[in-house]
């Protein structure tokens, strides 16, 4: 809501500034280095800082900036607003996914469906919201709004135009001032529930570091995380220029009249609005490779429709659709997809978002030069149909990194952690097991030497009582000793043999 609240109040918002819609473009180029800069600056902190601290800071980053921006009379404060917009919103969006992951862990394909589907939801909110709170103002006033740009704002007012100016930019500042109110104090809500989980101890950041510690980082881990922000760039790019250029298409190229151009455009939106609905139920029982792969075969195929046979109505109708249908599900798909074979991290996630803001910004601004260049190519149609090869060869790329050669070297590692664990526990076993026959030995060495005293002592009273048997004696003494020496308690040759030799020796 927050962003699509833009389109509908940019004419309010040139009033406000004293400037024509043209001249405050810019605006647009803070909130995108903004959100560039938020998605560098999140994907660093999420991974040292408590997330539900650091979604709600953003949130009331977002709710200042909104409240702040209706009563903008500079159009150096009205960027550097949007700039701490664009931030706040990096922040969230990087935040956000990394957040489902942490939270729901491999079940999180119908919960990042849900989150991705609430964008969707804000962005049709937000028009509707802006076009009740303009009223029936809107289509009489605007008109007079570029009208005074054009003669008022550019010239040095004098006192009737200027209190005439103030008149109208009141009145016009009365009307969409509530659609921001609103929606900001709408976030302001949400962040103090973020707050409440902040303040009961509940830390995403605890929940990170158990996962990176669970998981493991696949061998191909940046290639994968290389390859996937280039794949976000071509599909939110191709996303973002399909929409914004079909009404210019349907109207110069398929000579629509301007209300069935808008209906096109509207039904490339709500297929793609209804097919992340229908997808938060289809990623309980569909894996997010399944759902990608069907994807983007639907995307190569409703492309190549509509960049060959676009001049046909139906064919622009149902190729429009399901271009939009195909388009809903990859992103979100491509997050939980990718958390499957490796550690999704903050930076990690910062990079996927800077790929899709990147796209974002560099393909519908590369379609638009060329476009004007060429006036007689549909590039819009020719780019959709390119950008949709590329997302189809990448994907078995990543595919084939993911899958084959990290399987075997993680077991290898995790089976040589393994065994080393086990060596570390024998080893304390033998430990042990030495302390106990050393205990064993002492107390059999004690007996032993109990016993060889008393046959000692019995054996030389029997001698000086009976002389004549000496030799008898003498004679069967060895047999005894050998079999002293044999017993269990001094075999292997323990220190109690050694006493029991030395006894022998005496005897003898």
């Amino acid at each position: 809501m927050s962003i699509a609240v833009l389109g509908p109040t940019f004419p309010n918002l040139a009033a406000n500034v004293h400037k024509n819609v043209s001249d405050i473009y810019y605006i647009f180029v803070g909130r995108s280095l903004g959100y560039l800069g938020g998605s560098v600056v999140g994907g660093v902190l999420f991974d040292g800082m408590n997330a539900h601290l650091l979604l709600a800071l953003s949130m009331l980053g977002t709710t200042a900036g909104l409240y702040g921006i209706p009563w903008c009379e500079k159009s150096l404060l009205l960027t550097v607003l949007m700039s701490v917009i664009g931030a706040s919103m990096g922040i969230l969006d990087t935040g956000g996914n990394v957040l489902v992951l942490n939270t729901w862990g491999a079940e999180a394909g119908p919960h990042m469906q849900a989150l991705h589907f609430s964008f969707a939801v804000g962005a049709f909110v937000a028009p509707i919201l802006a076009k009740m709170a303009l009223g029936g103002s809107k289509s009489q006033d605007l008109p007079v709004v570029e009208q005074a740009n054009q003669s008022v704002w550019r010239s040095v007012p004098t006192a009737p135009s200027a209190s005439a100016a103030s008149a109208l930019k009141h009145h016009l500042g009365a009307d969409f001032l509530w659609s921001y109110v609103v929606i900001g104090t709408y976030l302001l809500f949400v962040s103090f529930f973020f707050f409440i989980l902040y303040s009961k101890g509940s830390s995403a950041r605890d929940k990170s570091k158990a996962a990176s510690q669970k998981g493991m980082f696949a061998k191909y881990h940046y290639a994968l995380i290389t390859l996937l922000f280039i794949f976000f760039l071509f599909y939110v790019g191709a996303e973002v220029t399909y929409g914004s250029y079909i009404f210019t298409y349907a109207k110069v190229f398929a000579e629509m009249k301007e209300n069935e151009a808008a209906a096109l455009n509207s039904v490339f939106w709500g297929a793609f609005a209804a097919c992340r609905a229908v997808a938060i139920f289809c990623a309980a029982c569909l894996y997010p490779g399944t759902m990608i792969l069907l994807s983007i075969i639907g995307s190569a195929l409703s492309s190549s429709c509509l960049a060959f046979f676009a001049r046909y109505p139906a064919s622009l109708w149902v190729g429009t659709a399901v271009y939009g249908a195909s388009m809903a599900t990859i992103f979100p798909s491509g997050i939980s997809w990718i958390e499957q074979y490796t550690v999704v991290q903050g930076k990690s996630a910062s990079l996927f978002v800077i790929g899709a803001a990147l796209g974002e910004m560099c393909i519908p601004a590369a379609v638009g030069y060329l476009q004007g260049r060429f006036h007689h190519v549909p590039v819009v149609m020719y780019t959709a149909l390119v950008t949709s090869a590329m997302t189809f060869v990448l994907f078995p790329l990543m595919y084939k990194l993911a899958t084959s050669p990290a399987g075997s070297d993680l077991k290898e590692t995790s089976e040589s952690e393994d065994r080393k664990a086990l060596l570390s526990n024998s080893g304390l076993n033998e430990d042990e097991e030495d302390e106990e026959d050393a205990g064993e030995w002492n107390e059999a060495d004690f007996e032993v030497i109990e016993m060889n005293d008393t046959l000692r002592n019995s054996v030389i009273e029997t001698s000086r009582k009976i002389p004549g048997d000496s030799a008898a004696t003498v004679s069967l003494q060895p047999p005894l000793d050998d079999a002293l020496s044999d017993s269990p308690a001094v075999a292997g040759g323990s220190p109690g043999r050694k006493n029991v030799n030395a006894d022998r020796e005496k005897n003898d």
